[in-house]
């Protein structure tokens, strides 16, 4: 009966977003006097995933069939679902990612589940089983009541905070047998971004909007960047004009992002950029015009041209270490 928490990897390690829904779930198993259970699927050294307990996991169930070292929804989520009749579980933890909502609904269709996203604070249970969960783009909150025998929660992005404490898991191995039909579609090459920090997994965000004014002027952000230890990220405009990356893309139509900083330069704040960045816990605004509509949102503003303040910010960065 225990809690069972999805979990996904990058190079071997578990990502932070997961570490975060691995603590969810883990406070979620306390208030059903129960255990938490992890699943992990790919490729992993046993000790990495074992740290899974500092988090408050228990055990660790790792599939790691040859099959299964490229993610395929598919496939996934029928590992998923038969972890959970293995483990009886009744309430699956899943963290938010476009491979865990593909795999989120498939799961709930194989197991007749409910499925609730974008889950925001640990489930209310004074009157049945209610959780609150972040709608239109973050800008409200809906309070629902799950009534499924098998519940699984999407989990937004800096919902809880993941403090590593000192515990290790077990880790078991965990082969189901899958039907062939989950293999139909095949990965046959895979390019990921190398020697970057992953925008969904960074604790910073130093993001430039058009008031970089070209693709020439980016270094001062770039050594803020650097200084900070932070991932870089750009308004659609910008990655339209082909001024950076479209990886780096933030908004709406982007990359959906929740960093415990996020800092804008140059960036005007239109409400589809907005749509991207508001789950950020600190959302710095930097931009010559004081009318921007970005100063409405940001928690910090800097009235300034942005040539002007980036060095600033980035001497007084190197001068703090």
């Amino acid at each position: 009966m225990s809690v069972l928490i999805f979990v996904e990897l990058d190079n071997g390690s578990i990502k932070k977003t997961s570490l975060e829904a691995v603590a969810y779930g883990a406070a979620v198993a306390q208030t059903q006097s129960t255990t938490a259970t992890v699943l992990a699927i790919g490729n992993a050294d046993s000790n990495e995933l074992a740290k899974a307990g500092a988090y408050g996991a228990s055990k660790v169930l790792h599939a790691n069939e040859a099959a299964l070292s490229n993610e395929n929804a598919m496939a996934y989520a029928s590992v998923l679902a038969a972890a959970v009749q293995q483990e009886s579980s009744k309430i699956v933890i899943l963290p938010k990612s476009g491979l865990s909502d593909a795999m989120g609904a498939r799961v709930a269709a194989k197991l007749g589940a409910s499925i609730v996203s974008g889950v925001t604070e640990l489930p209310d249970l004074s009157n049945g089983f209610q959780v609150k969960r972040s709608i239109y783009t973050g800008k409200a909150f809906a309070t629902v009541e799950v009534k499924g025998d098998i519940k699984i929660l999407g989990i937004k992005k800096n919902a809880i905070e993941a403090q590593e404490g000192s515990g290790t898991a077990t880790v078991e191995s965990f082969n189901p047998s899958l039907p062939d039909g989950d293999f139909t579609a095949k990965v046959i090459n895979q390019e990921k971004a190398s020697g970057e920090l992953s925008l969904t997994e960074a604790d910073i965000i130093v993001s430039g909007g058009r008031g970089m004014k070209g693709p020439e002027h980016w270094q001062p952000l770039l050594d803020l960047a650097e200084a900070l230890g932070a991932a870089t990220g750009c308004s659609k405009p910008v990655s339209d004009l082909d001024w950076r990356p479209h990886h780096e893309h933030i908004g709406q139509t982007g990359i959906k992002v929740a960093p415990n900083l996020y800092i804008a330069c140059g960036i005007s704040g239109a409400i589809q950029h907005l749509a991207g960045v508001n789950s950020s816990k600190v959302i710095v605004a930097i931009n010559k015009d004081p009318e921007a509509p970005f100063f409405k949102a940001a928690d910090y503003g800097i009235v300034g041209d942005v040539f002007d303040v980036l060095p600033r910010l980035t001497k007084a960065v190197k001068e703090s270490k």
